[in-house]
C-alpha cells in the first residue's frame, strides 16, 4: 500500500477531481498570501480573506476524503 505522499502524487497525476481541488486550493493559498502582504485590509478584503480561508478548508476536506477512499480502495 502506498504511503500518503505517494498516493497524493499518484492522484495528482491520475484523478481529475483531486487535481482540480488541489489546483483551486493552491490558488486560494496564493490569494491569501497576497492579502497577507498588505499592512492594512479594508472591509472587503477582510470578507474575501475569511471566505478564502473557509473555501480552502472545504477543498482540503474534499481532498482528504478522496485520499481516504483511494487509500482504502473504496469507490470515489
Amino acid at each position: 500500500m502506498p504511503n500518503h505522499d505517494d498516493l497524493r502524487n499518484e492522484l495528482l497525476r491520475t484523478h481529475l477531481d483531486y487535481k482540480r481541488l488541489h489546483d483551486e486550493h493552491r490558488q486560494c493559498e496564493q490569494r491569501l498570501a497576497e492579502l497577507g502582504t498588505r499592512s492594512l485590509l479594508g472591509p472587503e478584503d477582510e470578507v474575501e480573506e475569511k471566505r478564502l480561508k473557509i473555501h480552502k478548508l472545504a477543498l482540503k476536506d474534499q481532498m482528504e476524503e478522496i485520499l481516504r477512499e483511494q487509500g482504502t480502495g473504496a469507490p470515489v
